[in-house]
């Protein structure tokens, strides 16, 4: 039996919340080395509510400090090519204040680990996260273009460093396949701990997505596939529908069975929560959406000519070169696009949508 916690909360009194998670699901951190990974997708604002709001982080950072770490990490690989846009990304979202003095760059040491050769014979992890005694994980309550949603196992993404992410996106192909690519970079290091901020959250074309939703909750665990499954429910979701619930769940990493769950608080499901264009439907027993997904031909990503600025962002991080720039406007190539959603995550301006 697992249990997630879901707790009322701002981010004025989220203390509360976290105070609560911790007393919900101890953690023996006196004396031990501690990495907190914030989800940190790209250089924005707070109130874009793009990554992990800084009152969260700062308010588990303090937790933690009372109780007496060796050592304290906070840090990220944000969906970027670029290690030196770590700081940039943590500056400017405000979470470099909220480290208070504990952020270190993550993508600086890397140890290389043998991976799923279907994908990849080996890849490099962040060094200070292999090392960690505990790992604690504060993913984002989110919609995401690829995988329906992003929470506690997606944010595990984050702990490769540099462009190995985009390299992964397009070894799998197809979103399928994706969907298994991220629990295999997940078990790689299984994170102890989870607390998830829902303050605010994010519908439609996540995981960039202009389309806030006022949620009012922390939410926590000590098992990922359990959190997400919660999660994937309350956005009205069957996550036995999920193809990364259903291989983390095959793998013994978890359950997300409702009569598996105890829930601590109360779960309701948000009305017209509006998810991405596949809707949650790009499940394995469904072969209409298979062979979509198979010939990549379900959506593509297209930029909005009010809002692109023609900043180039996109055709750089674009993992297969699907991009290029015609009259100041980037163009998809159909033939090339593997709807990794790259270029949607990284446009700083939201105007790449999917279509």
């Amino acid at each position: 039996m697992h249990n997630v916690m879901i707790h009322p909360a701002t981010y004025e009194n989220c203390r509360e919340a976290v105070n609560r998670a911790f007393e919900l699901f101890p953690q023996d951190i006196a004396g031990k080395k501690v990495v907190i990974k914030p989800n940190v997708l790209r250089t924005s604002k707070a109130e874009e509510h793009i990554v992990t709001n800084p009152a969260l982080l700062r308010a588990v950072v303090e937790k933690v400090e009372e109780m007496s770490p060796l050592e304290i990490i906070v840090g990220d690989n944000p969906g970027l090519f670029n290690y030196g846009d770590n700081e940039k990304s943590f500056e400017q979202t405000g979470l470099m204040a909220a480290a208070k003095g504990y952020y270190k760059n993550l993508g600086d040491t890397t140890r290389n680990l043998a991976f799923n050769p279907d994908f990849m014979r080996e890849v490099g992890v962040s060094k200070e996260i292999m090392d960690a005694d505990i790992f604690i994980s504060l993913p984002k309550f989110k919609t995401h273009g690829l995988t329906v949603m992003t929470g506690a196992i997606k944010n595990s993404y984050g702990i490769l460093p540099g462009a190995q992410k985009a390299r992964l996106h397009q070894i799998a192909g197809t979103p399928q396949r994706f969907h298994e690519v991220i629990v295999e970079v997940f078990r790689l290091r299984v994170p102890d701990f989870f607390i998830m901020d829902a303050v605010v959250g994010m519908e439609g074309n996540g995981p960039a997505s202009p389309e806030l939703r006022e949620i009012g909750l922390i939410l926590a665990a000590d098992n990922a596939v359990a959190l997400d499954g919660v999660v994937a429910r309350m956005m009205g979701v069957d996550p036995g529908r999920l193809r990364f619930l259903q291989k983390a769940k095959a793998l013994g990493l978890g359950d997300f069975d409702s009569q598996m769950i105890h829930i601590d608080g109360v779960m309701r499901i948000l009305p017209d929560f509006k998810l991405p264009p596949l809707g949650g439907e790009a499940i394995a027993g469904n072969k209409t959406i298979q062979q979509f997904m198979n010939a990549k031909a379900y959506v593509k990503p297209q930029a909005d000519l009010e809002l692109c600025t023609a900043c180039g962002a996109c055709i750089e991080h674009c993992p297969v070169s699907a991009l290029t720039m015609q009259e100041d406007i980037p163009v998809v190539d159909s033939g090339t696009c593997i709807a990794c959603f790259c270029c949607q995550e990284i446009c700083p301006e939201k105007a790449m949508s999917l279509n």
